[in-house]
C-alpha cells in the first residue's frame, strides 16, 4: 500500500476520534474529548508524514512523543505546514496526558479548545493528503 492510501486510511481513523471527541465533550466527558481530539491530530500527522513519505522509521514511528518530532521536522519546518499546527498537537498532547494520568480535573473550556484545535489540524491535514485535493503537501 502506498503512502498516500495508508494517508487516506488514516484520515478516517481521525474522523472518527473527532466525532468521538465531539460527542464526549457534548456529553461532559472532559477527560475523553481529550483523550480523542489528542488522538485525531495523532492520526491526522501520521497521515501527513506518510503523505509526503517521510522517514519515520525506529522511535518515530513508535512513540507519541517521536511521531511528534517527526511531525515539528519534516512538515513544520519543512514548510507544509504552519507552526501553529506544532504547538496545537504538542499542547493537546499535554492536555491529554493530564487527563489521562493524573487525577486533576480537566476544565470543560480547555476541552472544547482541545476539540476546536483538533478540527481545524484534521481538517487541514485532510485538505493536503485526500484524493482530488488541490493543494496537497
Amino acid at each position: 500500500m502506498s503512502g498516500r492510501a495508508s494517508a487516506g486510511l488514516y484520515i478516517e481513523k481521525a474522523e472518527r476520534a473527532l466525532s468521538g471527541a465531539r460527542l464526549l465533550l457534548a456529553s461532559g466527558d472532559a477527560e475523553g474529548a481529550c483523550n480523542r481530539a489528542y488522538y485525531a491530530m495523532f492520526d491526522a500527522a501520521q497521515a501527513a508524514l506518510l503523505f509526503i513519505n517521510a522517514d519515520i522509521a525506529g522511535p518515530a514511528a513508535k512513540t507519541h512523543r517521536g511521531l511528534i518530532a517527526a511531525f515539528g521536522k519534516h512538515l513544520v519546518q519543512g514548510g507544509h505546514v504552519e507552526a501553529k499546527f506544532g504547538g496545537a498537537i504538542n499542547k493537546v498532547e499535554r492536555l491529554r496526558l493530564l487527563a489521562d494520568y493524573t487525577g486533576d480535573p480537566v476544565a470543560t473550556t480547555d476541552a472544547a479548545w482541545a476539540v476546536e484545535q483538533a478540527e481545524a489540524f484534521v481538517a487541514f491535514m485532510r485538505s493536503k493528503v485526500t484524493p482530488g485535493a488541490h493543494d496537497g503537501m
